[in-house]
């Protein structure tokens, strides 16, 4: 009876030691994790780093690091990472700021390189792990970039200056990585030393330059086979990261240059999603995880016990840190705000301090109680960089908006100019076609512009097929609808029949063609247990338009809105716009404007106060109208319940989103679409373009 069980419990443990177990395993932390610890306020990766102390070999032992499962999908991780990393640096924004991008980066570099050798030597290391701890705090992760992406204030010369920097500080550093360990495996000479700078600088140059030019010349042949364009993209990585490792450095290395090579041959298309997708979803958690089964707890309780080594290693980097942005400031008179906001970006170590303390304790350059100093430096500064980032970028966004007058560009103060003010209007659903067709009337009335009633075929792979010629038949139809309800509003229309594969392209293509102002389109009442209220034509529109959309749920006609709602979180720019927007509605119908600020019930009186005075200034900065602006501040925890029970006294409630697209889906916003399902009034929500085109990856915004 007993030899059975024994038997059976030999089998179940013998299953749990093999790959397939661990890679679910692994896959069940990614999933499952994350979400819990960013629901307490704390980076996802810490509870990434904390399961991997849960189950690694000082607790359950259920994952163990020196398996070769393991062992590879960390590897495959670590060198995700660094490309990523690489991906995400902007050379078009670098090249704009170069020369204050290389002074603030080698003041960021310098002084922290000096205070970790300092910090090492004063602890008694080698020369070797002192000057690999000196780089591993040189170097920066941009942890906090979607922070000043959502706040709008990407192109303020200190967040370039900032994001150039990176470049210097990541490839310094793991040049210094690179030479510290050819030093470590012995017989390291001078000529040595040239002749691994020499090649090293050989293989950058073919990687930056050769890699780029292949990438292009192989994505023009290939055209839209977003198949092979991500395999060539994998290949291309891994490949970087081998040729790296055959001539002396460490594969990371060569996965940082070749995302530096590939970032503008990809752009933000479908081929940079699936990317950072697969790398963000799968294999960056497992490095994460791996790190943490690496974590030595009875290291980490010594130095808990003799905290005098990570204390230092954290103040040292924040002191430093601070040191190299205040420099600068002196240098370049930067203000107070610009420069926290540089130290507040500059002081996160993730990415490839991570990576390199890793490689570093392999190599045993570093011993287990400066690595976890490092893990205890990444929880530090992955916490306090972005709540300073929050706060200081806030200030500049403020700043930006009582000086900046661009934002009213597309809502224009009218005159009698012949430019053409365009709204396009897609017109394929009767239930909400004429409520939208008046929405659009109203703001182009107003601007003495024109209305673009669109209607869309879908392309047939037979022109004169049946299902074609109903299409077309059926858009001149709805054309013809179109024109009999504008003619009550006394607007210029532009009537357009477009044959195109598919409706988002449509949309996209003419509005760019006519050059419009604004995209008007609707959404109806979403039936319980019905799909999202947003669908996949309102994602692929807000994602590639070049103008701002408007996503509208009208229950009413727009000429019954007299009280409309503005919630907003921070006051910027692209806040000043969307104010402008329910301006323009207001007027229409010499109604008012309420701007709504809900504030946490922790925040101080003083912040109370400010915020306040912040929302009367924003309101000053419009153009007189007819038309009543109010301001409103309650201070209350249930952002989205206070929000929807203030709504039931308005007509109107518009939701501002800057896009972003993270994976394959849109999001516009954590806490938009909650607002969206819980309002039962009628719903604009403006989904507006990015100040930096170029640079489309930025977090969603909250409601504004």
């Amino acid at each position: 009876m007993l030899l059975p069980v024994l038997l059976a419990a030999e089998t179940t443990s013998e299953i749990l030691r093999t790959p397939i177990v661990t890679f679910v395993l692994l896959l069940a932390i990614a999933l499952i994790v994350p979400p819990i610890f960013e629901r307490l306020k704390l980076p996802g990766l810490v509870g990434l780093l904390a399961a991997g102390v849960l189950f690694g070999g000082g607790l359950l032992g259920w994952l163990d690091p020196a398996t070769e499962t393991m062992k590879l999908l960390s590897e495959i991780g670590k060198i995700y990472l660094m490309f990523v990393a690489g991906l995400e640096i902007d050379l078009v924004l670098f090249n704009k700021t170069r020369n204050r991008s290389l002074s603030f980066g080698a003041l960021t570099f310098a002084i922290p390189f000096v205070s970790g050798l300092a910090v090492g030597l004063f602890f008694g290391f080698g020369w070797l792990a002192a000057v690999l701890i000196g780089s591993l705090l040189a170097s920066h992760t941009l942890l906090a970039y979607p922070i000043v992406q959502r706040l709008g204030v990407v192109g303020d010369e200190a967040v370039t200056v900032t994001v150039g920097a990176t470049i210097f500080t990541d490839v310094t550093a793991l040049v210094v990585l690179a030479i510290c360990l050819g030093i470590s495996r012995g017989d390291f000479s001078t000529l040595k030393l040239i002749v691994l700078l020499g090649s090293l600088t050989v293989y950058a140059i073919a990687v930056l330059f050769g890699l780029k030019q292949l990438a292009k010349a192989f994505f023009r042949a290939t055209g839209k086979d977003e198949g092979n364009q991500f395999l060539f993209v994998m290949l291309s990585l891994f490949l970087s990261a081998v040729v790296a490792q055959l001539i002396g450095v460490e594969g990371i290395i060569g996965a940082f240059l070749a995302g530096l090579a590939i970032n503008s041959v990809i752009g933000d298309g479908p081929v940079k999603e699936k990317t950072e997708f697969l790398g963000s979803v799968l294999f960056i958690p497992m490095f994460f995880v791996n790190m943490g089964l690496l974590l030595d707890l009875n290291a980490f309780g010594s130095i808990l016990r003799f905290i005098n080594l990570p204390l230092l290693i954290v103040g040292a980097l924040l002191g430093s840190k601070f040191l190299a942005s205040f420099s600068t400031k002196l240098l370049f008179g930067y203000s107070w705000p610009q420069t926290w906001t540089m130290w507040s970006l500059s002081i996160p170590q993730v990415a490839a301090t991570l990576a390199a303390a890793l490689v570093g304790y392999e190599a045993e350059i570093i011993n287990a109680q400066v690595f976890n100093s490092v893990i205890l430096l990444m929880l530090v500064t992955s916490v306090l960089g972005p709540l300073v980032t929050a706060r200081t970028a806030r200030q500049l966004a403020i700043t930006e908006a009582l000086e900046e007058t661009t934002p009213l560009s597309w809502l224009p103060i009218p005159d009698d100019r012949a430019d053409a003010f365009a709204v396009v209007v897609p017109v394929y659903n009767p239930r909400t076609e004429r409520r939208l067709l008046e929405l659009a009337a109203i703001i182009a009335r107003y601007e003495k512009g024109r209305v673009v009633p669109l209607a869309i075929a879908i392309a047939q792979p037979q022109m004169d097929s049946p299902q074609m010629n109903r299409a077309i038949a059926d858009g001149y139809r709805r054309l013809k609808d179109a024109e009999a309800i504008s003619h009550d509003f006394e607007v210029p229309l532009t009537p357009t029949l477009r044959i195109e594969p598919s409706v988002p392209q449509a949309i996209c293509h003419v509005s760019r063609e006519e050059n419009a102002n604004l995209i008007v389109l609707g959404v109806g009442r979403r039936p319980k247990f019905s799909a999202p209220l947003l669908n996949s034509v309102h994602d692929d529109v807000l994602w590639a338009a070049h103008c701002p959309v408007v996503v509208a749920r009208l229950l009413n006609s727009p000429t019954q809105f007299k009280d409309i709602l503005l919630p907003i979180e921070n006051p910027s720019p692209l806040t000043l716009r969307v104010l402008r927007f329910a301006q323009v509605l207001a007027a229409a119908n010499q109604g008012k404007v309420t701007l709504l600020h809900v504030c946490s019930s922790f925040s101080s009186e003083i912040h109370q106060a400010r915020r306040q005075k912040q929302l009367d200034l924003l309101a000053d900065q419009l153009p007189a109208a007819n038309c009543q602006i109010e301001t409103t501040l309650l201070v209350r925890d249930n952002l989205v319940g206070v929000i929807a029970q203030v709504a039931r006294s308005y007509d109107l409630v518009i939701l501002r989103s800057q896009r972003r697209r993270p994976g394959s889906s849109l999001s516009v916003g954590t806490r938009t679409l909650p607002l969206l399902e819980h309002l039962d009034k009628s719903v604009i929500l403006v989904g507006e373009p990015h100040l930096q085109q170029h640079r489309q990856t930025a977090f969603g915004d909250q409601p504004q």
